[in-house]
């Protein structure tokens, strides 16, 4: 066991020393390093980024979040029972994002205005090059837009709140002109 040092006045007691008049830490705090019983180390992981946006969802994006909810207790309980302190690590960054977007999520009824676009919407758009895209418009955690969903805080989105049919809007460097509302 370490002994600890008889200058109180600069010595903490976890042996690390305070900065006084005229001195500096000279010594950083391994309190957010873990070491894993083989030797090898790793840092916490940070939280992952959560939007500025509101966490509006469509009651399938709610159901989406609490599965993911669910799954992340599983892993977090599977990582613990395993002793596994990376695998921890994951699953408690998961577990601390899902429980916040389960908080802070606010259910949206599907729009019954057919004739602006809002959240929940499925739009149909026409590209300047001729394609056509339709696209429901729904909460950040549960889009894709492979599948056909376009989360609302998107640029795209943001341009089309509240235009009807036959509006133009500018998105990716091109003109989009919105052709259809459901």
């Amino acid at each position: 066991m370490r002994e600890l040092s008889t200058n109180t006045a600069y010595e903490g007691a976890a042996g690390l020393p305070i900065a006084g008049p005229g001195h500096h830490i000279e010594k950083m705090s391994r309190a957010f390093v873990k070491e894993a019983e083989d030797g090898d180390t790793f840092d916490d992981l940070g939280d992952r980024p959560i939007s500025s946006y509101p966490n509006d969802v469509t009651a399938e994006g709610l159901a989406l979040i609490e599965a993911a909810l669910e799954r992340a207790h599983r892993k977090h309980a599977e990582a613990q029972a395993r002793n596994d302190r990376r695998a921890l690590a994951q699953a408690a960054r998961d577990l601390r994002y899902w429980t916040s977007r389960r908080a802070s999520a606010q259910v949206i009824p599907p729009p019954v205005d057919k004739t602006h676009v809002h959240f929940g919407a499925t739009v149909t758009l026409l590209r300047d090059d001729g394609r056509k895209q339709t696209f429901r418009i729904v909460g950040e955690d549960e889009a894709d837009p492979a599948q056909g969903t376009l989360s609302h805080a998107a640029p795209l989105a943001r341009a089309l709140f509240g235009k009807s049919v036959g509006d133009v809007v500018t998105a990716g460097g091109g003109d989009v002109e919105l052709i259809g509302i459901a």
